[in-house]
Parts: structure tokens; sequence; C-alpha cells
């Protein structure tokens, strides 16, 4: 990562490219190589690389992904190319949302991050990148101590109460020729004051942990798990397609979905499954697995018929 820059207009303060790079390569190039050779781990890392290419931070933001877009098409209209991996972070948003344009609360003390990449993946592999998210935002979180688990799609909690979320987004941009793909993860971390309404349902890492983190070094990890597990997306697509050619589908025992079912804390749970699960709840069902693809296989509780979902959300009903 020598040739990453970053901008700071104040918030976090600093990220320093240096601690990303050796967190990459200490925790990952060296620490997989119990279950990847050199050779292979030091491939997935340069496929990754370009995350954290450039990073942006800002000590206020109304939403980092609606700047991520308004940059894109900026950068388009000057006939420049966007800089891919290019990241995001606010010390605080003003406007906050996750799915269906729900508020999050996001104030000083957290960590509100955007990266954007140029989805060059076959579609077949790009679907896994909110995956490649939540696993990433698992590890980087148990580095500091924090028994994170991952609720499907990409709500990380612990003891059922959410500490950070994750939304994926797309773009075309102006001409269309490019796809984004916009990934914003807020991690509650040292802003341990809620209001009434999240009460019982949102923690911080300052609850689990009984102290602050700091926020530079929680940036750096997380981007270095994003330049893993973004990788791997990469390394497994180039491996399919140098023995089969681009027509098919991912490996069924693809290795990011192995690390997803390792974190799972959606896996044999009872839920109540609905596109907007809110506003317009559909049926009950207890998950049953992840398929190949990323579909969540659930079974239906009046029926017994296995339905796969690749779309929508769950919350958990009481066992």
């Amino acid at each position: 990562m020598n040739s990453a820059s970053v901008k700071t207009t104040g918030g976090l303060g600093r990220l320093n490219p240096e601690l990303v790079r050796q967190l990459a390569t200490t925790e990952e190039l060296v620490g997989r190589q119990g279950v990847y050779s050199a050779a292979a781990a030091a491939e997935i890392l340069a496929y990754g690389a370009v995350v954290g290419s450039e990073v942006e931070i800002f000590p206020h933001q109304a939403r980092c992904m609606d700047y991520a877009r308004e940059l894109i098409r900026r950068e388009e209209a000057a006939g420049r190319s966007f800089a891919s991996g290019k990241v995001f972070i606010a010390r605080e948003l003003a406007d906050g949302r996750g799915r269906f344009a729900r508020a999050w609360h996001a104030p000083a003390g957290g960590l509100w991050l955007t990266l954007v990449m140029v989805n060059t993946l076959l579609p077949q592999h790009g679907r896994f990148y909110p995956l490649a998210a939540g696993v990433a935002c698992a590890e980087a979180l148990r580095c500091f101590g924090v028994e994170a688990r991952i609720k499907w799609v990409n709500d990380i909690l612990v003891n059922d109460r959410k500490l950070a979320g994750i939304l994926t987004e797309t773009d075309r941009g102006l001409s269309g020729r490019e796809e984004y793909v916009l990934i914003g993860i807020g991690i509650n971390v040292n802003n341990d004051c809620f209001p009434p309404q999240l009460a019982g349902l949102a923690l911080a890492m300052k609850d689990v942990l009984g102290r602050e983190t700091d926020l530079e070094l929680l940036a750096a990890r997380l981007l270095a798990k994003l330049r893993w597990n973004i990788g791997l997306l990469h390394y497994v697509e180039a491996r399919q397609l140098a023995a089969e050619g681009d027509s098919g589908e991912p490996p069924a025992r693809h290795p990011l979905l192995a690390a997803w079912r390792q974190y799972s804390d959606t896996i044999g749970r009872r839920v109540m499954f609905g596109f907007d699960v809110q506003l317009a709840p559909q049926y009950e069902a207890v998950v049953e697995d992840i398929d190949p693809a990323g579909g969540l296989v659930l079974r239906h509780l009046v029926d017994g018929r296995l339905i796969t979902e690749y779309a929508g959300e769950i919350v958990y009903l009481p066992e």
C-alpha cells in the first residue's frame, strides 16, 4: 500500500497507510498460511491491494455513500477514472441510513466508512461482495476480543444486539460503462449512548470490552480484512476461469462461504422472513443453511417446504 494516499479533513485524524500494509502482511499474508500456501496468500492480497488505495477522512458528512456517488459523477464528468478501492471515513454522519432508508444513529465515537470498488467480477462472483464485507467486519472485531456474529445478510451482532451494520449498493455513474459497488460499514465503537428506540437493541465495542478502542487501529485492521476477503473473491474467480472458462457458478465449497458459516448467528434460528420484514413480514421459517450462491435456505414452518431467498431480510423470533 505504499502508493496509497490519505486526505485528512479532521475526524478520525489520521490513518497511516503503512499500518494497513503491516496488518495485511502480519495477519493476512503470514497468519493465513495455515490454510493457504505462501504463494496463494500473496496472490489473494495482491488482488485485494486496491482496497484503501485512497482514504479521505471528514469530521462530518451527511452520508458517505451520497458523497461517493457525487464524486463518481464529478470524476466521470471531468473525463477521469474513479479510483477503485477508495475509502471515505466520517467522524459522524448527519443522515446515516440503512436498508429502506431507515435512520442509522451515527454520532462521533463510531467508525462510519464507505468503500467504493469498480466491479470487475463476473456477476456470479460479484454477488458475494456483501458476504465478504460481513466476514471482514466480523474478523476485524474478533481481533479486539469481540465475539462478533453475522446475521444474514450483514448485521453484526453480539448476544443478539446489533454492534455493526453493512449496506451494499451499486451505481452506474453518468456513462453507465462502469459498475461501482459501494460498501457502507457502520460500527458502534466508543459511542455507547443510544436513543431510546435502540435501548436493548444496539451496543458498542466499549460496552463489550469496558474500554475505548483506537479508531485508527480498528479502521486499519478492517481495511486489511477487506483486502483479504475481497481479494479472495478475485482469486477464486481467476482459478475457476483458468479451469472452466466463464460459464461456471462459484464452487460449492467457496472459502468465503465457509468463513461466513463459521461466524453465522443465523443458521438454525427461527425467523420471520420478508423483503421488507418490518413493514411486510411474509412467513416464519427455520434457517437451514446458505447455498453456494449466497442465498438463505429456509424451511417453511407451516408446510415444511425448503425455500431459498436471495434478497430480503429476517428478524429472529423467540425460541
